[in-house]
């Protein structure tokens, strides 16, 4: 059954992340392999694992997800594949539930090469695989159904050379309620006390001008339509394929009912303040309801979405010399310092992102620097 806001919900579903564009799924989730897992299955039955090239090849896959490099999104790099040195680059990064990641990489070669994207969640019993793409596809878009972290695995096939650029974006993975509104439309958010600190918001409280059309966020169907003491005029829609169900409230006007199927971008009803809003300026009350109750709305619906910084350096230029002393960092963000090196250290670029290289050192660790601390090796 299902609960009024303010209340615990009763489960809907079993939470789960959803993809799209993308290829086979990891194993799993229904039992098939990722075009990875087919490649390296293809290079078993030739015999080639077993060659020098098959043997750094797999060890690489296994190593980017043993030691992912940290970063934050939005986040992009630059980096070339070269096809005498057999690589897999394992990147980690945190994820907020309700978020959607969007996934880019492009890759310039001749002939064109295939390299494969796998995004995994770590687990109890190692990482999981739960979306893959090929640059076949070239775009791998994953909803998070949870806070968490998740892995990506970038790697090119065997005697694969070519530079690539790599773009991870974080948006909403829902439509905006509110026609014409914004993120300042947005004025009191989850968690703001309310009744002198009795309870807290379940939602996201969403401004406009009366009667102004409340859009759905999603295909689905309307699940309810009723006027409570609390929501006043109020509907609920389950979005296809979604674990949760969402609630609009203070409604002005109601224009759907109970069970029809709507699209995303059909208005639901028009804004106003009903129920225990009537002393307050006309606003929505966003809220989704899953399993165990209200969740954070914010993520699903924020229009904000950030660009990756402006990346200054070559991800193909291959070795570079330290022009002075400098700080090798744990993550680009300048902040953890795990070596200090002298000048002219010799360092091999593996990409280029943001103001850092990420780059091997001669004792084969890696790590980051800052891309104005070194120069190429044939500058003077």
């Amino acid at each position: 059954m299902l609960h009024l806001p303010y209340e615990t919900v009763s489960p809907f579903y079993t939470d789960s992340g959803l993809f799209t564009g993308c290829k086979t799924p990891g194993p799993g989730l229904f039992g098939s392999r990722t075009p990875h897992e087919i490649y390296t299955a293809r290079l078993s039955d030739a015999g080639l694992d077993k060659t020098a090239l098959g043997v750094l090849w797999t060890g690489a896959a296994a190593q980017s997800l043993a030691q992912p490099s940290p970063v934050t999104i939005p986040y992009s790099e630059e980096g070339y594949f070269a096809a005498e040195k057999p690589i897999a680059i394992g990147l980690s990064f945190p994820i907020t539930r309700g978020e959607k990641l969007r996934i880019t990489l492009s890759v310039t070669s001749r002939p064109k090469a295939v390299v494969y994207m796998d995004l995994w969640e770590p687990g109890s019993n190692g990482p999981k695989a739960v979306a893959a793409a090929d640059t076949a596809t070239n775009v791998l878009e994953y909803e998070a159904a949870s806070n968490g972290s998740l892995f990506l695995r970038m790697q090119p096939e065997l005697l694969t050379s070519g530079a690539y650029t790599l773009s991870i974006t974080a948006g909403p993975s829902l439509a905006f309620p509110v026609q014409g509104g914004n993120r300042s439309s947005i004025g009191s958010f989850w968690g703001a006390a309310r009744d002198a600190g009795a309870r807290r918001h379940e939602g996201i409280d969403i401004f406009g001008k009366k009667r102004t059309p409340l859009l759905a966020v999603a295909n689905g169907s309307v699940y309810r339509v009723e006027e409570t003491n609390l929501g006043g005029k109020v509907v609920w829609l389950r979005p296809e394929g979604k674990p949760y169900h969402v609630y609009y409230a203070h409604l002005d006007e109601q224009l759907v009912r109970s069970g029809q199927q709507v699209r995303a971008g059909d208005t639901l009803g028009l804004l106003g303040n009903t129920g225990n809003a009537k002393n307050t300026s006309p606003h929505l009350h966003f809220g989704i309801y899953a399993t165990g109750g209200a969740v954070d709305p914010l993520p699903f619906v924020n229009p904000q979405v950030k660009t990756p910084p402006r990346i200054t350096g070559s991800g193909n230029i291959g070795m570079v010399r330290t022009k002075q002393p400098v700080k090798v960092y744990a993550a680009p963000d300048g902040d953890t310092t795990f070596r200090h090196l002298p000048q002219n250290t010799p360092l091999n670029v593996l990409a280029a992102l943001g103001n850092y290289y990420r780059v091997v050192l001669p004792d084969q660790s890696s790590g980051y620097v800052n891309s104005s601390a070194v120069t190429a090796m044939s500058s003077p």
